[in-house]
Protein backbone atom coordinates (compact mmCIF):
# COMPACT_ATOMS: atom_id res chain seq x y z
CA UNK A 1 0.00 0.00 0.00
CA UNK A 2 1.41 3.42 -0.90
CA UNK A 3 2.30 5.94 1.77
CA UNK A 4 1.97 9.71 1.40
CA UNK A 5 5.03 9.83 -0.84
CA UNK A 6 3.38 7.61 -3.45
CA UNK A 7 5.72 4.71 -2.81
CA UNK A 8 4.74 1.15 -1.99
CA UNK A 9 6.81 -1.53 -0.33
CA UNK A 10 6.97 -4.85 -2.10
CA UNK A 11 8.19 -7.85 -0.13
CA UNK A 12 9.77 -10.77 -1.89
CA UNK A 13 11.54 -13.66 -0.19
CA UNK A 14 11.71 -11.74 3.06
CA UNK A 15 13.45 -8.74 1.50
CA UNK A 16 11.77 -5.38 1.17
CA UNK A 17 12.20 -3.06 -1.71
CA UNK A 18 10.71 0.41 -2.05
CA UNK A 19 9.16 0.86 -5.48
CA UNK A 20 7.46 3.96 -6.85
CA UNK A 21 3.69 3.28 -6.91
CA UNK A 22 3.43 4.35 -10.54
CA UNK A 23 5.88 1.56 -11.43
CA UNK A 24 4.28 -1.27 -9.44
CA UNK A 25 2.20 -3.49 -11.74
CA UNK A 26 1.24 -0.63 -14.03
CA UNK A 27 1.56 -0.93 -17.79
CA UNK A 28 4.04 1.81 -18.57
CA UNK A 29 3.84 1.24 -22.31
CA UNK A 30 7.47 0.06 -22.41
CA UNK A 31 8.03 -2.41 -25.22
CA UNK A 32 11.26 -4.30 -25.84
CA UNK A 33 11.98 -5.94 -29.19
CA UNK A 34 14.51 -8.75 -29.56
CA UNK A 35 15.44 -11.31 -32.18
CA UNK A 36 17.30 -14.60 -32.24
CA UNK A 37 17.17 -18.04 -33.70
CA UNK A 38 17.27 -21.77 -33.67
CA UNK A 39 20.79 -22.36 -34.99
CA UNK A 40 21.60 -25.71 -36.56
CA UNK A 41 24.30 -27.49 -38.53
CA UNK A 42 24.48 -30.75 -40.46
CA UNK A 43 27.65 -32.86 -40.33
CA UNK A 44 27.65 -36.23 -42.15
CA UNK A 45 23.82 -36.47 -42.17
CA UNK A 46 23.66 -35.64 -38.44
CA UNK A 47 21.95 -32.49 -37.27
CA UNK A 48 23.02 -30.51 -34.21
CA UNK A 49 21.09 -27.72 -32.49
CA UNK A 50 22.79 -24.83 -30.64
CA UNK A 51 21.48 -23.93 -27.18
CA UNK A 52 22.84 -21.50 -24.64
CA UNK A 53 22.77 -21.65 -20.86
CA UNK A 54 21.77 -18.22 -19.62
CA UNK A 55 22.84 -16.51 -16.40
CA UNK A 56 19.80 -18.03 -14.64
CA UNK A 57 21.00 -21.59 -15.43
CA UNK A 58 18.22 -22.11 -17.99
CA UNK A 59 18.86 -23.56 -21.44
CA UNK A 60 17.47 -21.36 -24.18
CA UNK A 61 17.92 -19.97 -27.67
CA UNK A 62 20.35 -17.15 -28.44
CA UNK A 63 18.60 -13.78 -28.75
CA UNK A 64 19.04 -10.14 -27.87
CA UNK A 65 17.72 -6.60 -28.11
CA UNK A 66 17.29 -4.81 -31.40
CA UNK A 67 19.53 -1.81 -31.93
CA UNK A 68 18.44 1.37 -33.69
CA UNK A 69 18.31 0.99 -37.47
CA UNK A 70 18.54 -2.81 -37.48
CA UNK A 71 16.07 -5.16 -39.10
CA UNK A 72 14.87 -8.13 -37.06
CA UNK A 73 17.05 -10.40 -39.20
CA UNK A 74 20.16 -8.26 -38.61
CA UNK A 75 19.47 -8.27 -34.88
CA UNK A 76 19.11 -12.06 -34.82
CA UNK A 77 22.38 -12.66 -36.67
CA UNK A 78 24.32 -10.08 -34.62
CA UNK A 79 23.07 -11.41 -31.30
CA UNK A 80 23.73 -15.04 -32.22
CA UNK A 81 27.29 -14.18 -33.20
CA UNK A 82 27.88 -11.98 -30.12
CA UNK A 83 26.57 -14.56 -27.67
CA UNK A 84 27.95 -17.72 -29.27
CA UNK A 85 30.63 -16.82 -31.83
CA UNK A 86 28.55 -18.55 -34.51
CA UNK A 87 28.00 -16.75 -37.81
CA UNK A 88 24.83 -17.79 -39.55
CA UNK A 89 22.46 -17.45 -42.46
CA UNK A 90 18.76 -16.91 -41.92
CA UNK A 91 16.68 -19.44 -43.77
CA UNK A 92 13.18 -18.43 -42.70
CA UNK A 93 11.14 -16.89 -39.91
CA UNK A 94 9.84 -19.32 -37.28
CA UNK A 95 7.72 -17.49 -34.74
CA UNK A 96 7.17 -14.20 -32.95
CA UNK A 97 6.51 -14.64 -29.23
CA UNK A 98 5.34 -12.00 -26.79
CA UNK A 99 5.55 -12.04 -23.00
CA UNK A 100 5.66 -9.60 -20.09
CA UNK A 101 8.17 -9.17 -17.29
CA UNK A 102 8.73 -6.69 -14.50
CA UNK A 103 11.71 -4.33 -14.70
CA UNK A 104 12.62 -2.49 -11.48
CA UNK A 105 13.11 0.84 -13.28
CA UNK A 106 10.46 0.63 -16.00
CA UNK A 107 7.64 -1.44 -14.48
CA UNK A 108 5.83 -3.93 -16.67
CA UNK A 109 7.59 -4.47 -19.98
CA UNK A 110 6.09 -6.16 -23.01
CA UNK A 111 8.80 -8.15 -24.79
CA UNK A 112 8.46 -9.32 -28.37
CA UNK A 113 11.00 -11.81 -29.76
CA UNK A 114 11.34 -12.62 -33.46
CA UNK A 115 12.84 -16.09 -33.97
CA UNK A 116 14.39 -17.43 -37.17
CA UNK A 117 15.74 -20.72 -38.46
CA UNK A 118 19.49 -20.09 -38.86
CA UNK A 119 22.07 -22.35 -40.50
CA UNK A 120 25.55 -22.09 -38.99
CA UNK A 121 28.46 -21.03 -41.20
CA UNK A 122 31.10 -22.10 -38.65
CA UNK A 123 31.29 -24.82 -35.99
CA UNK A 124 33.34 -23.39 -33.11
CA UNK A 125 30.97 -21.96 -30.51
CA UNK A 126 32.43 -19.59 -27.92
CA UNK A 127 30.17 -18.23 -25.16
CA UNK A 128 30.12 -14.52 -24.36
CA UNK A 129 30.66 -15.11 -20.65
CA UNK A 130 29.54 -11.60 -19.69
CA UNK A 131 26.03 -12.55 -20.85
CA UNK A 132 25.71 -16.35 -20.87
CA UNK A 133 27.16 -19.25 -18.89
CA UNK A 134 27.80 -21.71 -21.73
CA UNK A 135 26.90 -22.78 -25.25
CA UNK A 136 26.53 -26.30 -26.61
CA UNK A 137 25.87 -28.14 -29.86
CA UNK A 138 23.34 -30.87 -29.01
CA UNK A 139 21.62 -33.67 -30.83
CA UNK A 140 17.98 -32.84 -31.59
CA UNK A 141 16.93 -35.33 -28.90
CA UNK A 142 19.13 -33.72 -26.23
CA UNK A 143 18.13 -30.19 -27.30
CA UNK A 144 14.47 -31.18 -26.99
CA UNK A 145 15.02 -32.77 -23.58
CA UNK A 146 16.92 -29.76 -22.22
CA UNK A 147 14.21 -27.44 -23.50
CA UNK A 148 11.60 -29.55 -21.72
CA UNK A 149 13.52 -29.92 -18.44
CA UNK A 150 15.53 -26.72 -18.15
CA UNK A 151 14.18 -24.30 -20.74
CA UNK A 152 11.52 -21.62 -20.97
CA UNK A 153 7.97 -22.62 -21.85
CA UNK A 154 7.66 -19.91 -24.49
CA UNK A 155 10.47 -21.54 -26.54
CA UNK A 156 8.63 -24.86 -26.82
CA UNK A 157 6.72 -23.96 -29.99
CA UNK A 158 9.72 -22.21 -31.53
CA UNK A 159 11.83 -25.36 -31.24
CA UNK A 160 8.96 -27.54 -32.50
CA UNK A 161 8.59 -25.39 -35.60
CA UNK A 162 12.33 -25.55 -36.27
CA UNK A 163 12.30 -29.33 -35.94
CA UNK A 164 9.36 -29.57 -38.34
CA UNK A 165 11.06 -27.31 -40.90
CA UNK A 166 14.26 -29.38 -40.62
CA UNK A 167 12.38 -32.68 -40.91
CA UNK A 168 13.53 -33.76 -37.45
CA UNK A 169 11.62 -36.09 -35.17
CA UNK A 170 12.33 -36.84 -31.56
CA UNK A 171 10.48 -38.45 -28.71
CA UNK A 172 9.24 -36.01 -26.13
CA UNK A 173 9.73 -36.79 -22.44
CA UNK A 174 6.06 -37.83 -22.16
CA UNK A 175 6.49 -40.36 -24.94
CA UNK A 176 4.79 -38.31 -27.67
CA UNK A 177 6.67 -37.82 -30.90
CA UNK A 178 7.37 -34.37 -32.25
Amino acid sequence: MPDRTGYATICSHGLSQVVPQHKKGVNTGVKEVSAGGVVYKWVNDTCSILLIEDRYSRWTLPKGKQESGETFEQTALREIEEETGIRGTIEQPLEVITYHYFHPDHGDVEKQVHYYLVSAKNNQATPQLSEIASVAWLSPEEAWNRQQREGYDNNHQVLLKAFQRLGLRTKAKEGNET
